[in-house]
């Protein structure tokens, strides 16, 4: 077998990619009650006019209650459904594939966007109360969250699900879960959140039966032959929280749960953590998951030449590489790192002139 490469195509369930190229979910905070607008069409469809394998939606609250800011973009409502689907549809005829990211913020939600301050934002200016599994604000500045009974567990179980189907009628074709950075799904992971003494709270199967359950209840309604992605932090880098060791084990249940990728960040937990960041520092993570599990992976993390991204395909650390702060610098990355790396790559046909 020929090693892969940067530009090697990707096929997973029945879903191609052109490339092994992904833009990471990036929250924009410039949608209002939920909705796509033009921001949001320009900003994701030049990166898939630019060339990227994959185009993923920042995160897509699943509850009203679960976005980040009052600015977020929502999937809660079938109103949400037609302003997606134009989005979807205009990815996928650039010939990439259309992902969404389905979230939910937990006790991180009603906060300002980060040049307002990206303070908490209170109920009377806008804002709402939080929800968590355990009842501890995330830092002095941000509220108690209210404790989610079970019944409120089963009914964002079931706001997961019916957003699947949600992405499914707008056309896009991968889902990724969020259970990363300190948001709601991290939050029941993680032994320095979750005090809980129920079942779903305590030990790490009792801690990871929410991820579970969402899984099971996407993948569901999510068509067989799309793929199905989960974010996660594979370490909180503190003592007593959620290890790597604990992400390898999680991703074995996973594989077996319906879920294709594991996409491997790390951090989020709690505010003031060190964290030993530095080019590809996360990227131990996704190869390690690779190595040891069924598990398909991407990488991130401070990943921004196109050398340093082929090598993390060519070396199996990765089967995508998911950029970020660099798509934001350079909506067209991929077609300059073709160029780079001496690889023929398609250009839209309205900007051949410049090839």
């Amino acid at each position: 077998m020929s090693i892969p490469h940067l530009f090697a195509p990707l096929t997973i369930r029945a879903v191609s990619f052109r490339n092994r190229i992904g833009v990471s979910p990036m929250c924009q905070y410039s949608a209002n009650d939920g909705f796509v607008n033009e921001w949001h069409l320009v900003h994701l469809g030049s990166r898939a006019v630019g060339g990227a394998g994959l185009v993923l939606t920042e995160a897509a609250a699943v509850e009203a209650r679960g976005r980040i800011s009052p600015a977020d973009l929502g999937i809660w409502d079938d109103l949400h459904v037609p302003g997606l689907q134009r989005l979807a549809a205009f990815i996928r005829a650039q010939g990439a594939t259309a992902g969404i990211q389905l979230a939910h913020a937990g006790r991180k939600a009603s906060t300002a966007p980060p040049w307002e301050g990206g303070t908490a934002v209170a109920p009377g200016r806008g804002g709402w109360q939080p929800v968590a599994p355990s009842a501890e604000a995330f830092d002095a500045g941000s509220p108690v969250p209210d404790t989610l009974d079970r019944d409120g567990i089963l009914e964002v179980i079931a706001a997961f699900r019916r957003a699947a189907e949600r992405a499914r009628t707008a056309g896009f074709q991968v889902v990724e879960i969020h259970a990363a950075h300190g948001y709601l799904i991290h939050e029941f992971l993680s032994p320095l959140t979750n005090h809980r003494a129920d079942e779903f709270g305590g030990s790490y199967d009792n801690r990871t039966r929410l991820l579970k359950q969402v899984c099971k209840a996407v993948r569901e309604v999510w068509p067989a032959d799309h793929p199905l992605f989960v974010r996660l932090s594979a370490t909180d880098w503190i003592e007593g929280g959620w290890r790597a060791e604990d992400t390898v084990a999680l991703a074995h249940h996973l594989s077996s749960a319906g879920v294709d990728l594991v996409d491997c960040s790390s951090g989020g937990i709690a505010p003031g953590i060190a964290i030993p960041s530095g080019p590809g520092y996360q990227v131990p993570f996704s190869q390690r998951i690779k190595d040891t599990t069924p598990m398909l992976t991407a990488a991130v993390g401070f990943v921004t030449s196109p050398a340093q991204a082929d090598q993390i395909i060519r070396n199996e650390q990765a089967d995508l590489v998911l950029l970020g702060r660099e798509m934001l610098r350079d909506p067209h990355w991929p077609l300059r790192a073709a160029r780079a790396l001496g690889r023929e790559v398609a250009w839209p046909n309205q900007y051949l002139r410049a090839r």
